[in-house]
């Protein structure tokens, strides 16, 4: 089987994406696995390469295009070729712009199979935004790049998979904006990256409440009664999907129940951001469920306090790679299934 070839934006220059992205391609593993490829700049590169230690005779190879790259070792694009001031730690506008300058190249060559999977390192929501940049974050954008009205940012690490049904929106406005229409259509999406990109065969989903308690039977609130409830039992009845709940999130998280579905969908984002990254902030993984490309990021976001310090973590980014990598062989695996459905798995066996 040929390689997968990992398209990985440098995100926001001023933050720890190169140190992460370094650390990663350091091992000389990864490109056993996969043909790396960084839509960046060389000259950043080599500035944050210099602030990491003991890191031997570690080198991009620089190439023109995707197409050019070398598969034994990792490769990077320049997005951008004038020189550029670096002021790590700060957020500047012409950080942003080289955010999306990235963000729109891997894109393309995404969408024409120059790349398979994309892998995301952290961009600052605030200056990448732009007359082509009018999103919340990276989820919208591709979302709309690729014509997809199905998404849902599904947290991961190991069997912890957590998604959150409306997404980034204020917490405000997501009473206003939960009907039982999009808690099904959240459930159904989860339901099928489960089996499709998991490799479950038969996936429990676990939906959480928006009040506390889950409303306590309407005495807290009448949404679980009203709203998630009714979504949970369409899934149930009518899509075969094995939907329960709706759970109080803090019961489902202090105790060890959480662990017996293998997806979870939380109401609104700090409801499942927080547990999540409590629970698995260094391994944890952001993915684009239901795109019908793959994309992965690293659960952390560009942590300007700590850049340049040779401190940061990159187990995050690292998993994100490797979780790219076993999603785009799932689905690969699943497509083959289904043009001969004889065939089984060793799940299906089971």
């Amino acid at each position: 089987m040929e390689k997968v070839r990992v398209g990985i934006t440098h995100g926001d220059f001023n933050g720890i994406g190169y140190e992460v992205i370094i650390k990663t391609l350091i091992n000389p593993g990864i490109v056993e696995l996969c043909t790396p490829i960084v839509y960046g700049s060389s000259k950043i590169a080599s500035y944050h390469r210099k602030a990491i230690e003991n890191i031997g005779d570690f080198n991009f190879n620089l190439v023109k295009n995707a197409q050019a790259a070398n598969p034994k070792r990792p490769n990077i694009v320049n997005i951008y070729e004038q020189e550029v001031k670096i002021d790590i730690g700060t957020s500047t506008p012409i950080a942003g712009k080289l955010s999306l300058m990235a963000l729109e190249a891997a894109c393309e060559d995404l969408k024409n199979n120059q790349i398979d999977v994309l892998v995301t390192a952290p961009i600052n929501k605030e200056n990448i935004q732009s007359d082509n940049f009018k999103f919340p974050g990276h989820t919208e954008y591709l979302a709309q790049k690729f014509n997809s009205t199905e998404q849902l940012m599904l947290m991961v690490s190991n069997n912890l998979r957590i998604g959150v049904i409306t997404g980034h929106i204020p917490l405000r406005d997501v009473a206003s904006q939960l009907t039982t229409e999009l808690i099904l259509k959240k459930i159904k999406i989860l339901n099928e990256s489960l089996k499709k990109d998991f490799a479950i065969r038969k996936p429990r989903i676990a939906i959480l409440g928006i009040n506390p308690h889950a409303g306590d039977g309407g005495v807290l609130g009448k949404e679980e009664t009203e709203i998630i409830t009714p979504a949970i039992r369409q899934a149930f009845d009518k899509e075969n999907i094995m939907a329960f709940g709706p759970f109080p999130a803090d019961g489902l998280f202090g105790t060890d129940n959480y662990t017996k579905f293998d997806g979870i969908l939380a109401i609104y984002h700090d409801q499942g951001m927080i547990p999540f990254k409590t629970l698995a902030f260094d391994s944890g993984v952001n993915f684009t469920a239901g795109l019908p490309i793959v994309r992965t990021s690293p659960a952390h976001g560009t942590a300007y306090d700590i850049v340049g310090k040779n401190i940061a973590s990159e187990d995050s980014f690292r998993e994100a790679v490797y979780l790219a990598i076993d999603i785009f062989k799932n689905r690969k695996m699943h497509a083959e299934l289904n043009k001969n459905p004889l065939k089984t798995t060793v799940q299906d066996k089971e």
